[in-house]
């Protein structure tokens, strides 16, 4: 039986998220401390072991949360996604969209208790959005940093990034070039996996589990490398140490037009569709081993 993710408690966390003053922007730390501690104790009432993950950059100290289920085991799948927004709007798709569905996924994961061989964590991250967009000081890139550098067994990462702009007007959802406009959809009410070529196994293991447990339409695009839209969000930095990672994503700018804008609002997200893509997520997360 399929396990559904809970479209209020989605619509709950964006709320909270979207109404935080000053924006939850890099230099705002108290509205990021008030992000990180609801993101905590959603994540510890989830019944998930809960640390948080520390580092400065430009003289200020900056949090990850880390969620983890099955801590015991050796094998480790990440699924993570980014608190903060760019410059002075609300980021109701960029990004609280992914965070409320990190948050849903470690409440389905809490209740669920699914009999897995392998470690989840759930990562929240800071400093995802410029100015430290692609340097050493992101927090994903802290993160995969410290895998690595702890020697530890990483199946995979999974990044929700960006999953609640959707249309259903056909010529909704536009392409950079006519290649991709002659092979995927024209209509904007899809979800994609985004990775490379190097881990294409992975990535097809990921659609294939989210498109039989939910009711939305799911693609899949393998880069051939890590440049351009490929590398877009967390998942790039777990590439830089050879770690299978995949992204979650509505194709961002390319249809949702208010992209790091002040109309980044709750209103312009599609809630039922969340919905389905996180439920597939939890499936892919909780199957990946089995495929």
């Amino acid at each position: 039986m399929t396990r559904k993710a809970n479209k209020d408690r989605l619509y709950k966390d964006v709320e909270f998220l979207t109404e935080i003053r000053p924006f939850r922007n890099y230099l705002n730390m108290e509205s990021l401390n008030e992000a990180s501690t609801y993101i905590k104790e959603v994540m510890t009432e989830a019944k998930l072991d809960v640390q948080e993950q520390k580092w400065m950059a430009e003289g200020r100290e900056y949090t990850n949360v880390i969620a983890s289920y099955n801590s015991d085991k050796k094998k480790r799948l990440v699924v993570g996604a980014h608190y903060d927004v760019c410059g002075d709007q609300p980021g109701a798709d960029d990004n609280a969209s992914a965070v409320a569905g990190l948050l849903e996924t470690a409440r389905m994961i809490g209740a669920g208790k699914p009999d897995l061989d392998y470690r989840i964590d759930l990562v929240a991250y800071c400093l995802e959005e410029p100015p430290f967009f692609y340097t050493n000081e992101m927090g994903s890139y802290i993160h995969a940093r410290s895998l690595y550098d702890e020697g530890a067994d990483v199946i995979g990462m999974i990044c929700y990034e960006m999953i609640g702009y959707f249309s259903d007007e056909p010529g909704s959802q536009p392409y950079p070039d006519p290649g991709l406009a002659n092979i995927y959809p024209n209509t904007g009410d899809f979800i994609i996996v985004v990775g490379i070529e190097d881990y294409t196994d992975f990535n097809a293991r990921i659609q294939k589990l989210m498109a039989e447990n939910s009711n939305i339409d799911v693609q899949k695009i393998d880069f051939p490398d890590r440049t351009g839209l490929a590398g877009m969000s967390d998942h790039i930095n777990y590439w830089r140490f050879g770690y299978p990672a995949a992204m979650i994503n509505d194709t961002s700018f390319l249809r949702n037009p208010n992209y790091h804008l002040p109309s980044d609002t709750i209103d312009t997200l599609d809630f039922e569709k969340m919905t389905e893509v996180i439920t597939g997520c939890f499936h892919a997360i909780i199957g990946l081993e089995s495929q």
